[in-house]
């Protein structure tokens, strides 16, 4: 719902973190995305409740990380020395973890990353089956048929390329 709803690529959706949902402005902020820049796309009303629920779900496996010993994330940068335990704060937890935990092979620690891109292309391959679909879909469909509603829709070619992150408006059109 999150990749066809807001447009995100698939590595978009899998490294999303909680501090880039805003609910209050019913947005999601992209950070360091293709090209390593940032953009604001919307968050649907649609969706919202079970975004909530689906992270408190999520809380209470961090919770339990921490409670564990663990519960650490990757910071970008150097926000790890700037801000001490900022790494097991909820808000720089990812909203798509992993299912488990894994040792970090750069610094030995063990932590919870985000959920892998093959895990999320499996489980659109797996809900396709499901439905029956004969057509090829991928995490990028989704994007796409984004962007074609929302031109259907009415909106102006500039402000979908701005959504969905495109330097070129060709590569939009």
């Amino acid at each position: 719902k999150i990749l066809y709803g807001c447009g995100l690529r698939g590595i978009e959706c899998a490294r999303l973190r909680n501090k880039d949902v805003d609910f209050a402005l019913n947005q999601i902020i992209i950070r360091n995305s293709k090209g390593y820049k940032d953009r604001i796309t919307m968050l649907p009303s649609a969706i919202v409740n079970q975004l909530k629920l689906h992270l408190r779900y999520t809380k209470r496996i961090h919770e339990k990380d921490l409670h564990e010993g663990f519960g650490s994330v990757e910071l970008p940068y150097a926000l790890a020395r700037k801000y001490k335990n900022v790494d097991k704060s909820w808000q720089w937890q990812f909203v798509f973890p992993s299912y488990q935990l894994s040792v970090d092979p750069r610094s030995g620690i063990t932590r919870r990353h985000h959920i892998h891109l093959n895990s999320l292309n499996r489980a659109i391959r797996k809900t396709v089956k499901l439905c029956k679909i004969s057509k090829r879909v991928t995490s990028h469909t989704f994007r796409h048929s984004f962007a074609t509603h929302l031109l259907e829709s009415g909106y102006d070619i500039r402000t979908i390329q701005e959504l969905l992150g495109h330097k070129n408006v060709k590569t939009t059109m």
